[in-house]
Protein backbone atom coordinates (compact mmCIF):
# COMPACT_ATOMS: atom_id res chain seq x y z
CA UNK A 1 0.00 0.00 0.00
CA UNK A 2 1.28 3.42 -0.91
CA UNK A 3 2.78 5.16 2.59
CA UNK A 4 1.81 8.68 3.26
CA UNK A 5 3.67 11.83 4.04
CA UNK A 6 1.17 11.99 7.18
CA UNK A 7 1.91 8.90 8.77
CA UNK A 8 5.63 9.08 8.34
CA UNK A 9 5.36 12.06 10.15
CA UNK A 10 3.36 10.54 13.03
CA UNK A 11 5.31 7.51 13.32
CA UNK A 12 8.21 9.80 13.89
CA UNK A 13 6.49 11.94 16.08
CA UNK A 14 5.84 9.00 18.26
CA UNK A 15 9.32 6.84 18.26
CA UNK A 16 11.63 10.47 17.00
CA UNK A 17 13.52 7.97 14.58
CA UNK A 18 14.74 9.08 11.04
CA UNK A 19 11.86 9.81 8.57
CA UNK A 20 13.65 7.03 6.14
CA UNK A 21 13.52 4.67 8.95
CA UNK A 22 9.79 5.55 9.77
CA UNK A 23 8.98 5.06 5.87
CA UNK A 24 10.91 1.52 5.55
CA UNK A 25 9.17 0.30 8.77
CA UNK A 26 5.77 1.37 7.74
CA UNK A 27 6.05 -0.21 3.92
CA UNK A 28 7.62 -3.21 5.84
CA UNK A 29 4.17 -3.71 7.80
CA UNK A 30 1.84 -2.47 5.20
CA UNK A 31 1.12 0.92 7.05
CA UNK A 32 -0.03 -1.01 10.54
CA UNK A 33 1.39 2.06 12.73
CA UNK A 34 1.81 -0.41 16.21
CA UNK A 35 3.57 -3.38 14.01
CA UNK A 36 5.91 -0.35 12.41
CA UNK A 37 6.80 1.24 16.49
CA UNK A 38 7.33 -2.40 17.61
CA UNK A 39 9.31 -3.21 14.06
CA UNK A 40 12.04 -0.16 14.74
CA UNK A 41 12.10 -1.39 18.47
CA UNK A 42 13.16 -4.52 17.50
CA UNK A 43 15.58 -2.35 15.27
CA UNK A 44 16.55 -0.84 18.26
CA UNK A 45 17.16 -4.41 20.48
CA UNK A 46 19.43 -5.22 17.70
CA UNK A 47 21.51 -2.95 17.74
CA UNK A 48 22.14 -2.54 21.04
CA UNK A 49 23.22 -6.22 21.05
CA UNK A 50 25.31 -4.95 18.24
CA UNK A 51 26.61 -2.30 20.23
CA UNK A 52 26.79 -4.18 23.99
CA UNK A 53 30.88 -3.97 24.10
CA UNK A 54 31.58 -0.83 23.20
CA UNK A 55 32.17 1.81 25.90
CA UNK A 56 29.37 4.06 26.98
CA UNK A 57 31.49 7.03 28.97
CA UNK A 58 29.50 9.99 28.15
CA UNK A 59 26.10 11.03 29.28
CA UNK A 60 24.25 12.78 31.60
CA UNK A 61 23.73 13.03 35.17
CA UNK A 62 21.20 14.37 36.98
CA UNK A 63 19.99 15.49 40.48
CA UNK A 64 16.69 16.71 42.03
CA UNK A 65 14.77 16.51 45.13
CA UNK A 66 11.45 17.11 47.15
CA UNK A 67 12.31 17.99 50.49
CA UNK A 68 13.21 14.85 52.20
CA UNK A 69 13.42 12.90 49.23
CA UNK A 70 16.18 13.00 46.73
CA UNK A 71 17.76 11.36 43.65
CA UNK A 72 20.67 10.75 41.28
CA UNK A 73 20.85 9.51 37.89
CA UNK A 74 23.03 8.88 35.28
CA UNK A 75 21.92 8.07 31.85
CA UNK A 76 25.03 7.02 29.80
CA UNK A 77 25.81 6.98 26.23
CA UNK A 78 28.94 6.86 23.29
CA UNK A 79 29.57 10.36 22.80
CA UNK A 80 29.96 14.08 24.12
CA UNK A 81 27.45 15.18 20.94
CA UNK A 82 24.54 13.04 21.97
CA UNK A 83 25.26 13.55 25.86
CA UNK A 84 24.95 17.56 25.51
CA UNK A 85 21.78 17.09 23.14
CA UNK A 86 18.71 18.83 24.28
CA UNK A 87 16.66 15.99 23.15
CA UNK A 88 18.94 13.47 25.54
CA UNK A 89 18.72 15.47 28.45
CA UNK A 90 15.24 16.00 28.52
CA UNK A 91 14.68 12.41 27.86
CA UNK A 92 17.32 11.42 31.73
CA UNK A 93 15.49 14.43 32.85
CA UNK A 94 11.93 12.60 32.25
CA UNK A 95 13.18 9.22 33.66
CA UNK A 96 14.24 11.11 36.70
CA UNK A 97 10.83 13.38 37.27
CA UNK A 98 9.20 10.11 36.35
CA UNK A 99 11.44 8.27 38.87
CA UNK A 100 10.81 10.73 41.86
CA UNK A 101 7.11 11.31 41.64
CA UNK A 102 6.92 7.08 41.96
CA UNK A 103 9.43 7.41 44.80
CA UNK A 104 11.25 4.58 43.56
CA UNK A 105 14.53 3.82 45.32
CA UNK A 106 16.35 1.41 43.05
CA UNK A 107 17.51 1.42 39.75
CA UNK A 108 15.44 -2.11 38.27
CA UNK A 109 12.70 -0.54 39.88
CA UNK A 110 13.00 2.62 37.37
CA UNK A 111 14.08 0.40 34.30
CA UNK A 112 10.61 -1.30 34.80
CA UNK A 113 9.11 2.06 35.20
CA UNK A 114 6.32 3.44 32.53
CA UNK A 115 7.12 6.24 30.81
CA UNK A 116 4.67 7.32 28.55
CA UNK A 117 3.12 4.28 27.82
CA UNK A 118 6.07 1.84 27.63
CA UNK A 119 8.96 0.67 29.99
CA UNK A 120 11.64 2.61 30.45
CA UNK A 121 13.86 -0.14 29.54
CA UNK A 122 12.18 -0.57 26.31
CA UNK A 123 12.18 3.78 25.97
CA UNK A 124 15.83 3.10 25.83
CA UNK A 125 16.08 0.58 23.50
CA UNK A 126 13.61 3.19 21.46
CA UNK A 127 16.51 5.89 22.12
CA UNK A 128 19.37 3.14 21.02
CA UNK A 129 17.03 3.22 17.64
CA UNK A 130 17.04 6.80 16.87
CA UNK A 131 20.32 7.89 17.74
CA UNK A 132 22.45 4.86 16.74
CA UNK A 133 25.35 4.48 20.34
CA UNK A 134 24.67 2.75 22.78
CA UNK A 135 22.53 3.77 25.75
CA UNK A 136 21.69 2.78 28.97
CA UNK A 137 20.72 3.59 32.64
CA UNK A 138 23.81 3.50 34.68
CA UNK A 139 22.82 4.53 38.42
CA UNK A 140 19.84 6.01 39.69
CA UNK A 141 20.73 6.11 43.84
CA UNK A 142 18.04 8.03 46.25
CA UNK A 143 18.68 9.77 49.67
CA UNK A 144 15.87 10.08 52.72
CA UNK A 145 16.23 12.60 55.26
CA UNK A 146 14.67 16.02 56.78
CA UNK A 147 16.30 17.99 54.06
CA UNK A 148 18.19 16.65 50.97
CA UNK A 149 20.08 19.26 48.96
CA UNK A 150 20.87 18.51 45.49
CA UNK A 151 24.13 20.00 43.28
CA UNK A 152 24.62 19.69 39.55
CA UNK A 153 27.97 20.44 37.87
CA UNK A 154 27.74 22.81 34.95
CA UNK A 155 28.16 20.34 32.06
CA UNK A 156 25.78 17.92 33.39
CA UNK A 157 28.30 15.69 34.09
CA UNK A 158 28.62 15.30 37.80
CA UNK A 159 26.08 15.80 40.48
CA UNK A 160 25.49 14.84 44.52
CA UNK A 161 22.32 14.82 46.36
CA UNK A 162 23.32 15.37 50.33
CA UNK A 163 20.76 14.73 53.22
CA UNK A 164 20.71 17.10 57.05
CA UNK A 165 18.54 16.36 60.09
CA UNK A 166 17.64 19.27 59.97
CA UNK A 167 15.52 21.90 57.96
CA UNK A 168 16.25 25.28 57.07
CA UNK A 169 19.88 25.26 56.45
CA UNK A 170 19.68 25.77 53.01
CA UNK A 171 23.06 27.61 52.33
CA UNK A 172 24.66 25.21 54.20
CA UNK A 173 23.26 22.40 52.04
CA UNK A 174 24.05 23.34 48.65
CA UNK A 175 27.84 24.05 49.65
CA UNK A 176 28.17 20.28 51.27
CA UNK A 177 26.68 19.34 47.94
CA UNK A 178 29.27 21.18 46.29
CA UNK A 179 31.72 19.90 48.45
CA UNK A 180 31.03 16.31 47.70
CA UNK A 181 31.00 16.89 44.02
CA UNK A 182 34.63 19.13 44.29
CA UNK A 183 36.32 17.10 46.27
CA UNK A 184 34.85 13.07 45.52
CA UNK A 185 34.25 11.71 49.46
CA UNK A 186 34.17 8.07 49.22
CA UNK A 187 32.44 7.72 52.43
CA UNK A 188 30.34 10.21 55.66
CA UNK A 189 32.91 9.51 57.84
CA UNK A 190 35.98 6.71 58.75
CA UNK A 191 33.24 4.65 60.43
CA UNK A 192 31.33 4.66 56.88
CA UNK A 193 34.35 3.23 55.13
CA UNK A 194 33.98 -0.23 53.59
CA UNK A 195 35.89 -2.36 55.21
CA UNK A 196 37.54 -4.09 51.76
CA UNK A 197 38.92 -0.41 51.39
CA UNK A 198 40.08 0.02 54.84
CA UNK A 199 41.66 -3.50 54.21
CA UNK A 200 42.99 -2.33 50.62
CA UNK A 201 44.53 1.06 51.51
CA UNK A 202 46.33 -0.40 54.32
CA UNK A 203 47.77 -3.12 51.92
CA UNK A 204 48.78 0.02 50.45
CA UNK A 205 50.48 1.82 52.90
CA UNK A 206 52.79 -0.85 54.67
CA UNK A 207 53.80 -1.53 50.80
CA UNK A 208 54.95 1.83 50.07
CA UNK A 209 56.33 1.97 53.71
CA UNK A 210 58.29 -0.89 53.28
CA UNK A 211 59.67 0.78 49.82
CA UNK A 212 60.70 4.45 51.23
CA UNK A 213 62.56 2.50 54.38
CA UNK A 214 64.08 0.41 52.25
CA UNK A 215 64.62 3.17 49.66
CA UNK A 216 66.02 5.49 52.02
CA UNK A 217 68.45 2.98 53.37
CA UNK A 218 69.91 2.33 49.77
CA UNK A 219 70.29 5.83 48.98
CA UNK A 220 72.34 6.47 52.37
CA UNK A 221 74.68 3.49 51.23
CA UNK A 222 74.59 4.99 47.74
CA UNK A 223 75.58 8.67 49.10
CA UNK A 224 78.63 7.00 51.21
CA UNK A 225 79.70 5.21 48.38
CA UNK A 226 80.44 9.10 46.69
CA UNK A 227 77.30 7.31 44.23
CA UNK A 228 74.41 9.94 43.25
CA UNK A 229 71.23 7.63 44.02
CA UNK A 230 69.18 9.90 40.77
CA UNK A 231 71.95 9.03 38.70
CA UNK A 232 71.39 5.13 39.34
CA UNK A 233 67.67 4.70 40.32
CA UNK A 234 66.69 2.81 36.71
CA UNK A 235 69.17 0.37 34.65
CA UNK A 236 68.12 2.88 31.79
CA UNK A 237 69.46 5.91 34.00
CA UNK A 238 72.30 4.30 34.78
CA UNK A 239 73.28 3.29 30.65
CA UNK A 240 72.25 6.98 30.27
CA UNK A 241 74.40 8.75 32.43
CA UNK A 242 77.42 6.24 32.23
CA UNK A 243 77.10 7.23 28.70
CA UNK A 244 77.20 11.02 29.32
CA UNK A 245 80.26 10.77 31.52
CA UNK A 246 78.46 11.45 34.74
CA UNK A 247 78.96 7.79 36.38
CA UNK A 248 81.86 5.31 35.63
CA UNK A 249 81.04 1.95 34.49
CA UNK A 250 82.90 0.57 37.91
CA UNK A 251 80.34 3.06 40.01
CA UNK A 252 77.55 1.70 37.93
CA UNK A 253 78.57 -2.01 39.14
CA UNK A 254 79.23 -0.89 42.37
CA UNK A 255 75.36 0.81 42.91
CA UNK A 256 73.61 -2.68 41.33
CA UNK A 257 75.51 -4.40 44.55
CA UNK A 258 74.89 -1.79 46.87
CA UNK A 259 71.27 -2.09 45.39
CA UNK A 260 70.75 -5.63 45.50
CA UNK A 261 73.00 -5.83 49.25
CA UNK A 262 71.26 -2.76 51.24
CA UNK A 263 67.84 -3.26 50.38
CA UNK A 264 68.08 -6.96 51.31
CA UNK A 265 69.83 -6.25 54.77
CA UNK A 266 67.44 -3.63 55.13
CA UNK A 267 64.23 -5.89 54.36
CA UNK A 268 65.19 -8.40 56.92
CA UNK A 269 65.61 -5.95 59.77
CA UNK A 270 62.46 -3.89 58.94
CA UNK A 271 60.25 -3.81 62.15
CA UNK A 272 56.76 -4.54 61.47
CA UNK A 273 55.44 -2.60 64.69
CA UNK A 274 57.42 0.75 62.88
CA UNK A 275 55.78 -0.08 59.65
CA UNK A 276 51.89 -1.09 61.14
CA UNK A 277 52.84 2.42 62.98
CA UNK A 278 53.60 4.27 59.77
CA UNK A 279 50.97 2.48 57.68
CA UNK A 280 48.06 3.51 60.22
CA UNK A 281 49.59 7.28 59.88
CA UNK A 282 49.04 7.01 56.52
CA UNK A 283 45.50 5.24 56.37
CA UNK A 284 44.55 8.35 58.77
CA UNK A 285 45.61 10.64 56.59
CA UNK A 286 43.61 9.08 53.71
CA UNK A 287 40.62 9.19 56.04
CA UNK A 288 41.35 13.25 56.55
CA UNK A 289 41.75 13.44 52.50
CA UNK A 290 38.63 11.07 51.31
CA UNK A 291 35.90 11.10 53.76
CA UNK A 292 33.40 13.93 54.03
CA UNK A 293 33.36 14.76 57.61
CA UNK A 294 37.38 15.16 58.02
CA UNK A 295 37.87 16.79 54.57
CA UNK A 296 39.32 20.48 54.29
CA UNK A 297 35.92 22.63 53.48
CA UNK A 298 36.59 23.95 50.15
CA UNK A 299 35.22 27.68 50.55
CA UNK A 300 37.48 28.07 54.46
CA UNK A 301 40.65 26.96 54.40
CA UNK A 302 42.16 24.98 57.87
CA UNK A 303 38.44 23.89 58.47
CA UNK A 304 36.55 20.89 58.37
CA UNK A 305 33.28 20.28 57.14
CA UNK A 306 32.16 18.92 60.16
CA UNK A 307 33.22 22.18 62.13
CA UNK A 308 31.57 23.83 59.09
CA UNK A 309 28.93 22.53 59.75
CA UNK A 310 28.77 22.92 63.68
CA UNK A 311 29.11 26.41 63.03
CA UNK A 312 26.02 26.90 61.59
CA UNK A 313 24.54 24.31 64.52
CA UNK A 314 26.10 22.09 67.12
CA UNK A 315 23.19 19.82 66.11
CA UNK A 316 23.25 20.15 62.41
CA UNK A 317 24.60 16.47 61.39
CA UNK A 318 25.03 15.37 57.35
CA UNK A 319 23.18 12.19 57.37
CA UNK A 320 24.48 10.77 53.87
CA UNK A 321 25.12 11.74 50.71
CA UNK A 322 25.25 10.61 46.94
CA UNK A 323 27.69 11.15 44.22
CA UNK A 324 28.35 10.24 40.42
CA UNK A 325 30.60 11.38 37.62
CA UNK A 326 30.81 10.46 34.10
CA UNK A 327 33.54 7.93 34.20
CA UNK A 328 34.22 7.62 37.69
Amino acid sequence: MAITASQVNELRKLTGVGMMDCKKALVETDGDMQKAIELLRQKGQKMAAKRADRDANEGCVLAKTTGNFGAIIMVSCETDFVATNAGFVEFTTSILDAAMAKHLTTKEQVMDMDLNGSKVADAITDQIAKIGEKIELAHFETIEAEKVYAYIHPGNRMASIVGLNKAGYDQVGHDIAMQVVAMRPVALDAASVPQEIKDQEFRVAVEKTKEELIGKAVDAALKKAGINPAHVDTEEHMASNCGKGWITEEQVNQAREIKEKVAAEKAAQLSEQQINQIANGRLNKYFQENTLMEQEYIMEAKVKVKDFIAKADKDLKCTGFKRLELGA
